[in-house]
């Protein structure tokens, strides 16, 4: 047929998507200008049921009919008439080359089958599709190489091949699901097997039935004939019956005699067994499931356990006949309370102790025989008991004739009942009352030893002192009453002896901690360097002194001037422990005493303190005398060499000041004391050379006014004398209430300087009442005891300034400047 023919036919018959398109602006041209071949190849693939394209010309433009509209997916109807290559960019470098070699001749055709592409028919996702694809050669004429394009037949498998797939995964689930179930089965901890047919043969065992009947070969044999020894114990017939009603069998059975393995002997053996009817899709019986369980063990443990609770069942009655016997013969008071202190058991002990007989105390409440003053008490120790195990406890319980007897209890709880035992103590309660009583009368005795000893001490020294203050004085008025002046080397012997007596009773004061302290922070080793000159004079030429001072060390909390007179006590001792010369050394350090090291120490709370050691290289002592060191008057010296309160007063000046003191020593090894201070957190305050001797006397003014009110008369002439002395104008009252009157008529009083401790109204007392009229007027206190300061003081006011007695003319100049020009 002619070409106009073919065309205006194929026009009518194609599809409207071919028959609208504007192909005029395509590769190959209006349909007017198609060559005759093309026309052909496109009736063919528009007639075709099958995915088909064609593709065109060297460029290999595209047509294809409805059947192909699917794999394009929203690519057509773009791709239509476009070259394969822009229609599959994503393919081309997998199908372009058989196109190319169907065009060039070089293959006639080209079949793939089941091949994977991943193509993109959507604009916004990808596809992993599978195809089997055909290519064969379009004739053309027209054509260098007689072939115009390529027929392309694609079928899509993608659905039958991930059927298939997922098909072949779902067969081996079930191969792995049969496999892990014979896996399950077989290795089951109980045993199982499967029996087919009315005769009962095995169609399956897994290893525990074999180990239960000694791994014989059973698979396709009878019972009957498998297991022969099984004959007249009734499973054969319980098979069949289960076989032939359908219902199944659960229960416990016994093997009288199995034989697991040929001319073994015969066993019982224990099982739990259930036998389960198998039924097809019609219902019908055609095998039984037979599970269970080997209880040999466990029945035997059950038995064992049955004997064990008669054999404990007979203990207990033994053991209930035996704590009655105890209940009955004890001579304790065994009792059982409930919660609020009802008595709900006693034991005949209370009739043979309190008169009383269980009867009579079963019922009532335990305060009511329990002595009014240790009621109180004795509630708390029940509540106790009701909460905890309770120790030992004593009160006093009524007898039935109205005395009262001790009893030493202990309880414990169960449930919601108390158990006690009461154990009777009063001969014990006696005997340790009278034992006490001895251990006082020994103590008092030890203490008038002791008193005896220190009184002693202190009359020998005294006399010591008193002799040449009482010497010296009268050579001095002898002398004068001759006319003869020269009598200042008997005014100073006086002078050093009272200084000596002086000296004495402040360390008798630091002893018994009851000397005035002034504690303020320093840092101890600027002390100890104020100190070196001072020391090293007091030590002589053969004491080398040598100083070891803790960087960065912590301010201390102390009285300077009783921490300067308790280093150069040791410093002598040191000294006089060392008669042919060596080396003393001072050591400063930062101590933190731990609970431990607390606990071990009588009166030490553990915290942080400034340690101060002196060590020396001398005789050393042996541990018999380190016990006895801190004694007053205890002193290795010579007799008339030392009074023996240096040690002692270091002790109670460190204790007074909440420290402590140990001291080390060894025969021929020295000695070392340390004095632990405690830490000051805070500044420090400035410290005056102690080198440098307090000799300034300070002068008053005759325009300043010192009100003295004393009580001793001749303390109260010394002290206006020694006022007028140091140029002050002075009023002097011999108790409070006539130091009213005197201040009342005075033009003016600066200072009041009055004792502490007198008859009628106190010094304190005094000062208060004349401070409400004057409110600026200064107070110095003074007193030959601290005791008394505490007594008749409020508190320690740290505004409060205090002169201790005896006092020198010169410290009382200090005292009273220092407190007006404060």
């Amino acid at each position: 047929m002619d070409d106009i023919n073919f065309y205006f036919r194929l026009t009518d018959e194609m599809p409207e998507f071919v028959r609208t398109k504007d192909w005029s602006a395509t590769k190959l041209g209006p349909r007017e200008q198609w060559s005759p071949s093309l026309g052909m190849a496109l009736e063919i693939v528009l007639a075709s049921a099958f995915p088909m394209a064609l593709r065109w010309g060297p460029d290999f433009v595209l047509l294809y009919n409805d059947g192909f509209r699917i794999i394009l997916g929203e690519k057509h109807p773009w791709a239509l008439g476009r070259t394969a290559q822009e229609v599959w960019p994503e393919l081309w470098d997998q199908i372009g080359p058989a196109h190319e070699a169907i065009l060039n001749g070089r293959h006639k055709a080209i079949f793939i089958e089941e091949t994977k592409l991943r193509i993109q028919r959507n604009h916004d996702s990808w596809d992993d599709a599978s195809f089997t694809l055909s290519y064969s050669p379009t004739p053309d004429a027209t054509s260098p190489t007689g072939i115009g394009g390529v027929f392309v037949t694609a079928l899509e498998t993608t659905c039958r091949v991930g059927t298939e797939r997922r098909l072949r995964e779902v067969q081996s689930a079930l191969e792995a699901e049969r496999a892990f179930l014979r896996d399950l089965f077989q290795h089951a901890p109980s045993f199982m097997a499967v029996l087919h047919g009315p005769e009962h043969r095995f169609e399956f065992a897994n290893d525990s039935y074999q180990r239960l009947i000694g791994h014989r070969q059973v698979i396709g044999r009878p019972v009957r004939e498998a297991l022969p020894e099984f004959a007249g114990q009734g499973f054969f017939e319980l098979l069949d019956r289960v076989y032939a009603s359908g219902e199944p069998f659960t229960g416990r059975r016994m093997l009288t005699n199995l034989q697991r393995q040929p001319g073994a002997a015969m066993k019982a053996v224990y099982i739990d067994v259930m036998y389960q009817p198998i039924r097809n899709a019609d219902g019908e019986v055609y095998g039984i499931f037979v599970d269970g369980s080997d209880i040999t063990d466990r029945v035997a443990a059950e038995e064992a356990l049955q004997r064990l609770n008669a054999m404990l069942e007979q203990q207990v009655t033994a053991r209930t006949h035996e704590r009655n016997r105890l209940w009955q013969n004890s001579q304790d008071l065994l009792s059982v309370v409930d919660t609020n202190g009802v008595f709900r058991e006693a034991s005949p002990g209370w009739t043979s102790i309190l008169g009383w007989t269980p009867e009579e105390i079963i019922g009532r409440a335990h305060l009511d025989f329990i002595h009014p003053d240790d009621r109180p008490a004795s509630e708390d120790a029940l509540a106790q008991a009701l909460d905890e195990k309770l120790p030992a406890f004593e009160n006093r319980l009524l007898h039935k004739d109205g005395s009262y007897r001790w009893v030493s209890w202990v309880a414990t709880r169960e449930a919601d009942l108390v158990y006690a035992s009461g154990r009777h103590v009063t001969a014990e309660k006696a005997a340790a009352g009278e034992l006490a009583r001895a251990q006082d009368a020994l103590r008092q005795a030890y203490k008038m030893e002791a008193i005896g000893q220190l009184t002693g001490g202190i009359a020998h020294d005294f006399n010591n002192m008193l002799a040449i203050v009482i010497g010296s004085l009268d050579l001095a008025k002898r002398r004068l009453q001759r006319g003869d002046v020269a009598v200042e080397r008997y005014l100073d012997n006086a002078n050093e002896g009272a200084q000596r007596a002086a000296t004495l009773t402040r360390r008798l004061l630091a002893f018994s901690r009851q000397s005035q302290l002034a504690p303020q922070a320093i840092g101890l080793n600027k002390l100890v360097e104020c100190m070196s000159e001072l020391l090293r004079r007091t030590l002589g030429e053969r004491v080398d002194l040598e100083t070891t001072l803790a960087a960065d060390l912590w301010p201390a909390n102390v009285d300077p001037n009783q921490l300067e007179s308790a280093v150069l006590n040791l410093a002598v001792n040191a000294r006089d422990a060392m008669p042919d010369g060596g080396r003393l050394t001072i050591e400063t350090t930062n101590v933190d005493l731990n609970d431990r090291y607390a606990a071990q120490e009588v009166g030490v709370a553990p915290g942080q303190y400034v340690g101060i050691a002196v060590s020396d290289v001398g005789m050393g002592m042996p541990a018999e005398l380190l016990q006895k060191v801190f004694d007053p008057f205890f002193t290795t010296k010579p007799v008339g060499k030392g009074t023996g309160l240096g040690l002692s007063m270091v002790y109670g000046f460190a204790r007074q000041s909440g420290g402590h003191v140990r001291i080390y020593s060894a025969p021929g090894h020295g000695t070392t004391v340390k004095i632990y201070l405690p830490r000051h957190f805070g500044s420090l305050a400035p410290l005056e050379d102690a080198t440098r001797p307090n000799s300034l006397l300070t002068l008053g003014s005759s325009m300043e006014t010192v009100l003295i009110v004393e009580d001793e008369e001749s303390v109260r002439r010394m002290s206006i004398d020694a006022l007028l002395e140091l140029g002050y104008t002075v009023y002097a009252a011999a108790s409070g209430e006539e130091a009213l009157t005197v201040f009342a008529n005075a033009d003016r009083i600066d200072i009041l300087f009055t004792d502490v401790v007198m008859a009628g109204m106190t010094g304190r007392q005094l000062a208060d009442t004349l401070r409400t009229k004057c409110p600026e007027l200064k107070v110095l206190y003074t007193t030959g005891y601290m005791r008394n300061y505490m007594t008749y003081s409020d508190a320690f006011d740290p505004g409060i300034t205090f002169l201790p007695k005896p006092f020198s003319v010169t410290e009382l100049a200090v005292k009273l400047r220092a407190v007006l020009d404060g």
